[in-house]
């Protein structure tokens, strides 16, 4: 029996940071590790399906404790979730484990490290949390520096830490000056790849009308700093680009995570709806929320290519999971993306903007064989640089060096 690892993690919905988090528990659960996940949020209805039937125990404390204060001061509120989740398992849960993985919020990492029977801590850096946040005015500005300063120096606390992507060790050196000491190791998500065998698909019927055959799908939650909007932008330019006939067999599916507990996705998902009627291209787009992995593969199958259009992603795993399943990508040429695709090998990196998004995706409509093309690259390049068993060996490697710290 391997040692017992315990994740800890703010809110166990759907997105490429849980999917990080399921699949390191799945690989470690797979070496021979005891797994717990502890978190302050989980729903049944909305979760990754391996939660509910692969046998890792999950356990949820905290989340009485407010999300947000007149939705306002979500990244205090996320801390004070954290701390209090990491003190509740510490000293009232009696759970025991050997080593800490922890991601997202650092702020609990002080509690396992500072309390008397102190345990090894890997904690995995997405992105540093005081990026993720603009500061236009004085108030904000003050309101962050005890937060930033807290990620900082709890963030340096940890035995091990690890990053996403060569781009974020880059972001996180020059983030985090007072670590410039140290390196962050890098360990590429990776896909779960039994989750993406499937011999039987649905169409698209129910989706998409008769005769688009040129399905473009965007997967990401419906946030405005994933930039939609590009996405239907970019149909707009490919409309004033290509002849009648050729634009009735076009349809675009913004398919996204969708929770209703927060206001931006409700917010966000009426914006891009409106902006398809105002432009006039309502009847071209399927928009889709909280679709479930079933319904995600269909997509996938059936689609012409993936438009990707966040900038400056940390990593991405969209298109880690479109290549795999022989879909090219279209992304912004900025962050994680510039390690997974291949620039006219297994997609297009384009600048964000709409004109060179449609010039792109013309190609897929003028030459479709450029899906059968670049999807068997964009497969083989998954399975050189992205396969689960360098993630698994890559990750039960630190957690056993972790454990030598006992």
């Amino acid at each position: 029996m391997g040692p017992t690892v315990l994740f800890i993690h703010p809110d166990l919905g759907i997105g490429g940071a849980e999917r990080l988090v399921v699949d390191a528990a799945l690989a470690l659960k797979s070496c021979g590790c005891k797994v717990q996940v502890w978190t302050a949020h989980y729903d049944p209805n909305h979760c990754f399906s391996e939660t509910l039937d692969s046998g890792i125990s999950i356990r949820c404390c905290g989340d009485w404790l407010p999300r947000s204060i007149f939705g306002k001061c979500f990244a205090l509120c996320a801390y004070i979730r954290m701390i209090f989740l990491a003190f509740y398992i510490v000293f009232l849960s009696g759970e025991q484990f050997d080593v800490v993985f922890c991601d997202q919020v650092s702020a609990c990492i002080p509690v396992f490290k500072l309390s008397r029977n102190r345990k090894p801590v890997l904690f995995y850096c997405h992105f540093p949390d005081q990026l993720l946040t603009q500061r236009i005015s004085l108030v904000k500005k003050v309101y962050r520096a005890p937060i930033d300063w807290l990620e900082e120096k709890t963030t340096g606390m940890a035995d091990c830490i690890v990053v996403n992507s060569h781009f974020t060790a880059k972001i996180f050196q020059e983030t985090f000056s007072s670590l410039s000491h140290i390196q962050p190791d890098v360990l590429y998500p990776s896909l779960n790849i039994s989750n993406f065998e499937c011999s039987i698909f649905d169409d698209l019927s129910e989706l998409v009308p008769v005769g688009r055959e040129i399905v473009f799908l965007s997967i990401n939650r419906y946030e405005r700093k994933k930039n939609l909007i590009l996405a239907l932008e970019s149909l707009c330019a490919l409309h004033a680009k290509l002849n009648s006939m050729d634009w009735e067999k076009i349809q675009l599916i913004i398919a996204g995570g969708y929770d209703e507990r927060v206001r931006e996705n409700i917010e966000h998902y009426q914006e891009l709806k409106s902006f398809a009627e105002k432009y006039e291209i309502g009847n071209h787009v399927t928009f889709l929320r909280s679709f479930s992995d079933k319904q995600k593969l269909n997509l996938l199958h059936n689609c012409t290519c993936i438009l990707y259009t966040p900038s400056n992603e940390h990593f991405g795993i969209v298109p880690v999971e479109a290549m795999y399943m022989h879909c090219p990508v279209i992304a912004v040429n900025s962050g994680g993306p510039l390690e997974s695709i291949v620039n006219n090998v297994t997609g297009f990196l384009c600048p964000p903007i709409a004109e060179a998004f449609a010039d792109a995706m013309e190609k897929f409509v003028k030459d479709p064989s450029l899906k059968v093309t670049m999807g068997k690259s964009g497969h083989a390049r998954v399975l050189e640089k992205f396969s689960s068993q360098a993630f698994t060996d890559q990750i039960y490697h630190y957690i056993c060096k972790l454990t030598e710290y006992k």
